[in-house]
């Protein structure tokens, strides 16, 4: 197995990849970057899969939540069933430390948003960055999977490590996705779009 070294410093900036392994047709779909953003939305096509790179997404309210949500109906409604899971583990700057499993953070059979993180912090040098993979959202006969990571600096001044993933309960294609906190705006970061066939 080769490795794979993305040539530029920063995802924003990114032009190309140099290896020898293939990486398919993993094309730059779309990117935003937010300034003082109530939402951040994408249309989703005919990518077997979509993977978005968030970078650094800060809050303008503290202790807020980053989030998502679906729409199989080009974005008039953000309301698609979802079943999902969700684990974390964290180090505070006061050496206090955990791992686990957090059930009222999951969802079952719920329409609501999906928690991406946790309490995210609007400290100036507080904020989230990590990924989420959505697989196959035009599929017409299975629902859609998708898993996300990422670290949060959180409001408690610890870093948190998030794991979520689940699943979209429909066979109708998603359309669009939708990104939001909890609460207040979605004050700077940039979310890098890519599909992968």
């Amino acid at each position: 197995m080769s490795l794979i070294k993305l040539k530029n410093n920063a995802l924003d900036n990114l032009t190309s990849f140099e290896g020898s392994a293939s990486l398919g047709d993993m094309v730059l779909v779309s990117s935003a970057t937010a300034s003082a953003s109530a939402s951040i939305e994408f249309t989703l096509g005919d990518y077997k899969e979509y993977k978005f790179f968030f970078v650094n997404m800060h809050p303008a309210t503290d202790n807020v939540r980053f989030e998502m949500n679906f729409s199989i109906d080009n974005g008039s409604n953000y309301n698609v069933t979802k079943t999902t899971t969700m684990f974390q583990a964290f180090h505070s700057e006061a050496d206090a430390s955990n791992l686990s499993y957090e059930g009222d953070h999951d969802l079952a059979q719920s329409t609501s948003n999906q928690r991406i993180t946790f309490d995210l912090g609007n400290g100036s040098d507080e904020s989230f960055s990590g990924d989420l993979i959505v697989f196959n959202p035009s599929s017409s006969t299975f629902v859609k999977h998708f898993i996300s990571t990422g670290n949060t600096y959180k409001s408690s001044n610890r870093s948190q490590n998030t794991y979520m993933a689940g699943y979209a309960n429909t066979t109708s294609a998603l359309t669009n996705i939708k990104f939001v906190m909890s609460s207040g705006n979605i004050d700077d970061g940039k979310i890098l779009m890519f599909g992968l066939n």
